[in-house]
């Protein structure tokens, strides 16, 4: 039986696992206790050999011999091996208890589309989730050996009532080398197209999705067949893991063992007679045997998988879904919070802490935006307001960008991601007022806007002709002076920081 302690660890607590401690069903201790006492007894005998039957000169080599040995044993990776090998296991395992069919989908599929309370349309339901039953028995005796020990042969299936005689002549008369599982899957199909035909099912939508859920059941349990004939590749069960954990452990039995020092005088290790560090490290047997016990799940180990009980399961709600449950419906009343806006279901004392803790509402939700009264104002984006465009590499390096002239730059660049406020006069600040002009760059300066002024005059003005160039508003004459400028005498960014500052200040 899987032993299951959810309820013991469903709140976290001090000492919250000690009393898992004590549980001897799907233990650790039930797992190891007889390798334990191997490794034990064999390690006593050496202990006793050493400490009384050999010689000093042999104890000499004995110790050499343990010296080498302990040293070994850090070049077996076993923490890798072994944690590698226990996740591939694990994920495994729990692949194939996603893959044993479950009838839930399928029955209500089979209980809404396939109508008929007379009793054809009751044989109907009840012989189509019996198909799906018999599919998943015939798999799991193949797979597990609880289900071939209840069902050892077909007669038994038979007077279990998932076949009847019939049915079970027909199967024995299909003659094929590989497993049958599958039969009762096609029965199914042609009985529901059958069904098609008769009226029961009053649709090919109906029928598409009969058969589409069916496919998915019959694909789980091909799963199952396929991870029963496929098994993790033996090299690696076999050599990888298994020989470097014994390997592991036998040099452990001889290193691990409390010696006298080689030479006289010299200070030797504590003498302890019991390896405790050793015997620690001896869970690592205990990880190859929890690969060992779920490798094959289908197995009578503590922790397999229920398949009995789920064949008993799947097999009564099925026929109660299909069958009793057919058309049988309570009554549709109205609701208890018909007329309230807000439904509140009732708490209990044991929980009625729990409506003193506010709904979780956003990890902003309680945040302050902004403490400045002045900019939380909503402002309207106008296109009228000049924006003004400064090049990005001028903000980090001190010199300007050869690859940036001032003619393209005066043209149009990406926009500033800050914006300023106009001072009273209506005009911009400047981002940096403290930039002197030369005379001589303002010249050039001068003789280049000119010169660009011409180009745009001679460019053509229809629309659409220049469709990724858009004219930037006009600024006045001493905004664009003063931002050729920079572009080509750009300040430090000490500098930057500072006049940005005062910039920014009303």
């Amino acid at each position: 039986m899987t032993i299951s302690y959810t309820l013991k660890v469903a709140n976290s607590r001090f000492g919250g696992f000690s009393k898992l401690l004590f549980h001897w069903k799907g233990s650790i201790y039930k797992l190891l206790y007889k390798e334990f006492v191997v490794f034990m007894a064999l390690y006593a005998v050496l202990s006793l050999v050493y400490r009384r039957l050999l010689t000093e000169e042999q104890k000499r080599l004995y110790t050499k011999v343990a010296q080498y040995c302990n040293r070994s044993t850090d070049l077996i990776p076993m923490s890798f091996v072994l944690g590698f090998y226990v996740t591939l296991i694990v994920n495994r395992w729990w692949a194939q208890y996603t893959s044993i069919p479950l009838p839930d989908q399928l029955m209500c599929v089979i209980s809404s589309n396939v109508h008929g309370k007379d009793e054809r349309g009751r044989i109907l339901r009840r012989t189509l989730i019996r198909y799906a039953n018999l599919s998943a028995v015939l798999i799991l005796r193949s797979v597990s050996t609880r289900v071939l020990k209840r069902f050892p042969t077909m007669d038994h299936v038979v007077e279990a009532g998932f076949m009847t005689q019939d049915e079970h002549k027909k199967f024995e008369s299909l003659h094929s080398d590989f497993n049958k599982y599958w039969i009762p899957c096609v029965w199914f199909t042609n009985l529901a197209a059958q069904a098609r035909r008769d009226g029961r099912i009053r649709d090919d939508v109906a029928l598409r999705l009969l058969m589409d859920e069916l496919n998915l059941y019959r694909a789980k349990c091909s799963m199952l067949f396929h991870y029963d004939w496929i098994s993790i590749p033996l090299v690696y069960t076999q050599q990888v893991v298994t020989i470097a954990v014994y390997s592991f452990f036998a040099f452990c039995l001889i290193g691990r063992q409390f010696l006298e020092p080689l030479e006289p005088g010299q200070e030797g290790h504590l003498d302890m007679y019991v390896p405790l560090s050793t015997l620690l490290q001896f869970f690592y047997a205990g990880w190859l045997k929890v690969a060992e016990q779920i490798i094959n799940p289908f197995g009578e180990d503590d922790d397999d998988f229920e398949t009995n009980k789920l064949i008993d399961r799947n097999l009564q709600v099925s026929l109660l879904s299909v069958d009793d449950m057919y058309q049988n419906l309570p009554p549709a009343v109205k609701d208890k919070y018909w007329n309230e806006s807000t439904a509140q279901p009732p708490y209990t004392m044991a929980t009625a802490s729990e409506t003193l803790k506010p709904s979780f509402l956003g990890s902003t939700f309680d945040m302050c935006v902004c403490e400045d009264a002045e900019q939380s104002q909503m402002v309207e984006a106008s296109p009228s307001v000049p924006c003004i465009q400064t090049p990005l590499l001028s903000h980090f390096f001190a010199a300007a960008s050869p690859a940036i002239s001032i003619k393209n730059f005066s043209r149009g660049s990406r926009a500033h991601s800050h914006v300023w406020r106009p001072q009273t006069d209506g005009s911009f600040p400047s981002p940096y007022p403290k930039c002197s002009e030369d005379p001589e760059l303002v010249a050039h300066i001068e003789e280049e806007e000119t010169e660009d002024e011409a180009s745009r005059a001679s460019e053509p003005t229809t629309p659409g002709s220049h469709p990724g160039r858009t004219r930037l508003p006009e600024a006045s004459e001493t905004q664009r002076k003063e931002l050729l400028l920079i572009q080509v005498k750009a300040p430090s960014s000490e500098s930057i920081g500072a006049d940005r500052r005062e910039a920014w200040e009303p």
